[in-house]
Order: structure tokens, then sequence, then C-alpha cells
């Protein structure tokens, strides 16, 4: 497996997650799991990321300007995030966050899959990717 293969998989359940989210509603025991799993998703991808990802792009010249993007997005991720948790579960408010959330999330995610992974693609040798895959999933294994 490599870097972007791996990325993949944990996107995908970042998306299972998201639309699971805004289906639920009011303040249930169903929204509280899903949105504590999705934090948690959504955390510790976003340190295994630029640990693994985007550090080693922002050290060269032509993806430096990907990575501080994507890093970027990252952080109105977790403002999102903080944003739900400020918010009561049964307010109409938290659902549009949650939606937020859902487009900034998917936005970001279709910005690596179709942008960065095909730059980065050019700069990660075979023996980098996989090497990146194994230090990135061993660290979502760790933290999740």
């Amino acid at each position: 497996m490599n870097i972007f293969e791996a990325l993949r998989q944990d996107h995908d359940i970042q998306r299972t997650l998201l639309e699971q989210l805004v289906d639920t509603s009011g303040d249930t025991k169903v929204r509280d799991e899903i949105f504590k799993k999705l934090k948690t998703e959504l955390e510790v991808h976003a340190d295994a990321e630029e640990r693994y990802f985007y550090k080693p792009l922002i050290d060269v010249d032509n993806t430096q300007d990907l990575a501080r993007h994507g890093i970027a997005e990252h952080h109105e991720i977790d403002e999102l995030i903080e944003q739900l948790e400020e918010t009561d579960y049964s307010s109409s408010a938290w659902l549009k966050i949650a939606k937020d959330l859902q487009h900034k999330v998917e936005h970001h995610l279709e910005d690596e899959e179709h942008q960065f992974f095909q730059v980065a693609g050019k700069v990660f040798s075979t023996r980098n990717k996989t090497d990146l895959a194994k230090d990135y999933q061993s660290h979502m294994e760790e933290n999740r």
C-alpha cells in the first residue's frame, strides 16, 4: 500500500461518518456517538497526514504551497468541530454547522485526491510512498 491508498481509505471513512452525522437529529445518543467518532477520526487523520504527507511536501519548493494550503484547511475544519462542541445538539444551528463541516471536509478531500496526490506522486519515490504509508497507518492505529 502507498500513502495515497492509505489516505483514500481514511477519506472514505470520513465521508461515511459525515453522511451519517448529517442524517441525525436532536440531542440523541446516536448523534453524540457519530460526532465523537468523526471528531477523533478527523483529528488523528489530520495529525498523521500533516506528519507523513504534508511535512515531506513542505521541504520541496513546488509542493510547499499545496502543503500549506492543506494544513490551513485542517485548521478551518478544527474550528468547525469546535463550533459543534460549543453548540447544543438540539439546536437548529448544530445541523447547519455539521453540514458546513461536511462541505469543508469533502472539499478538502477532493483537493487532495484530485490535485495534491498527482503533484505529490511526482515528488515521492516508490519507496517514499510505501514508507510514508506504513508510518501513517501505524500512527492511525496507535491514536484512533
